[in-house]
């Protein structure tokens, strides 16, 4: 059957008179009568009596129309749903990231986001570096937020959106809140908070120490940068840490200075080889893009150029 028989079915039940349904469907009223006779012949069975040019619906009319009914919500749902789609206003995105951003940047994306797309889902997965990237290539995300330290990509492309430079903080009663910039040198035999050794800063500072033979005193390790800069707080001892972990520092009596020589690494956004993104999720990007930048004028994050 076609939809333009159902529809002239439809307004026929809903109006009374062929010449009603015309006016409604903006066709002429024989080709209203002719779809009608379309539609009982593909159904089987009398949708009308017929009498003096005049046509009364049948009890199976009535029952089939109910299923008309159905079906035309069904049909301006799908309609809805298309413009929705058009219009970047349904549909869902999946974002896995390293803990630090999932705390900081990306909650203000997310706002934004859902501001303009107040239809769409957001589902927000914190994951470690080798377990987004397993994710990316298993395509159990639509992308991925991480750092660039020499880890093998998987499947995904790969784009670095800035430049990381580590900063070294400590309580502000520290000794080393005094200088302006804390050389390596002055780490030696310091107490230290640190992430847990599975973490890839933690390995690059790791290395870092030993390559210089800086001996340091492990007090604490904690899996997420947030409880890292809270020991901090609480003075326990000094840590490195990601730049964007500057954002959890305010209302604390943490301070945070650079490091020479620098340690450096990149954010990256990665997206799948395999599985073109979705409207959607291209907008959920363009967000994070905007977010870098303001990010860029804050100083926290360095220009790849």
């Amino acid at each position: 059957m076609k939809i333009k028989e159902i529809e002239a079915f439809d307004a026929f039940m809903k109006h009374g008179t062929t010449k009603a349904a015309a006016e409604t469907l903006g066709i002429s009223q024989s080709m209203v009568s002719r779809l009608l006779i379309g539609l009982e012949d593909e159904l089987g069975f009398a949708l009308f009596k017929r009498a003096r040019n005049q046509l009364s619906p049948t009890s199976e009319a009535f029952l089939y129309h109910a299923s008309v009914l159905r079906l035309m919500a069904s049909i301006r749902d799908t309609q809805k749903d298309a413009d929705a789609i058009a219009n970047n206003q349904l549909g869902s995105v999946v974002v896995a990231a390293q803990p630090i951003f999932c705390d900081t940047f990306l909650l203000d994306v997310i706002k934004r986001f859902k501001q303009n797309h107040p239809n769409v889902g957001v589902r927000v997965i914190d994951a470690g570096l080798q377990e987004l990237l397993k994710m990316i290539d298993n395509n159990t995300c639509d992308v991925a937020l991480g750092i660039t330290l020499e880890a093998d990509t998987y499947g995904a492309t790969v784009s670095s959106l800035a430049r990381c430079s580590a900063r070294c903080i400590m309580h502000r009663t520290h000794p080393l809140a005094k200088q302006d910039v804390v050389a390596l040198t002055s780490l030696q035999n310091q107490t230290f908070v640190e992430l847990m050794a599975d973490s890839p800063l933690r390995a690059r500072v790791d290395y870092i120490m030993q390559t210089v033979d800086i001996k340091r005193h492990i007090a604490a390790e904690m899996r997420h940068m947030r409880g890292v800069c809270a020991l901090v707080d609480r003075g326990l001892g000094v840590a490195v840490i990601d730049p964007i972990a500057e954002l959890l520092l305010q209302g604390t009596a943490v301070v945070s200075k650079p490091m020479e020589p620098t340690i450096e690494w990149e954010i990256a956004l990665l997206k799948s080889k395999h599985k073109p993104l979705s409207n959607v999720a291209e907008s959920f990007c363009e967000e994070i893009y905007a977010e870098i930048d303001s990010l860029h004028q804050m100083g926290i994050l360095t220009s790849l150029k």
